[in-house]
């Protein structure tokens, strides 16, 4: 029973976090709320997986979070204006569509838990919240970081629903892996993206 309070405290956690990140134009409070965003699917994961398994998950995000901040924080144009990658320009729209989301994974998370047992409901319900959350981010932003978030989103709930039907230390750490890797590719292209272009005409 405890248990299963906790898994909806860490689905209702990865709601308000992927929320946080899709509202929020600093980029500190996003990669906080990813941080959270890890911490919730690290539990929900572990109601399936062993916990040095679901430590594994944790552990990657984190680093993920580690290597965007690191990337972000370097970068020249620190505080550059990050008007262009909202194209809906209000906030009260982006938790609105953040609403819808939730509402759709409420109302799809009994019918899957009928055709498929055993997932649980909280499984479940956050695995679709953090899919729908991070396709509702990528249809919102073209800025670089917050679509690496987007991807990082998805794949979050992703590795949930999948936790619960497979349950192999190599899938487990091919995740991580991928995790880690679109981090990496992400940090490369802002910082590619930072440096400015020099012609070969004003090199001379």
């Amino acid at each position: 029973m405890l248990a299963e309070i906790i898994s909806w405290v860490a689905v209702a956690l990865a709601l308000t976090a992927s929320t946080a990140i899709m509202v929020s134009r600093d980029w500190r409070i996003s990669l906080g709320a990813l941080a959270l965003q890890y911490l919730a699917a690290f539990w929900l994961v572990t109601r399936h997986l062993p916990f040095a398994m679901g430590s594994v998950k944790l552990i990657a995000g984190w680093m993920v979070v580690a290597i965007l901040g690191m990337t972000r924080i370097n970068l020249a144009n620190l505080e550059q204006e990050e008007s262009e990658a909202f194209y809906p320009r209000g906030a009260a729209f982006r938790v609105i569509l953040m609403g819808v989301v939730a509402f759709a994974a409420a109302g799809a998370a009994p019918a899957i838990e009928a055709a498929i047992p055993g997932l649980g409901l909280p499984v479940i319900a956050g695995g679709l919240i953090l899919i729908g959350a991070g396709m509702a981010h990528l249809g919102v932003t073209s800025d670089l970081l917050r679509v690496t978030l987007g991807l990082l989103t998805v794949i979050s709930g992703f590795e949930i629903l999948y936790a619960a039907v497979e349950s192999a230390i190599l899938v487990t750490g091919l995740l991580a892996a991928v995790n880690l890797g679109l981090s990496v590719l992400g940090a490369y292209l802002l910082t590619a993206g930072s440096v400015p272009f020099v012609s070969g005409e004003e090199e001379l």
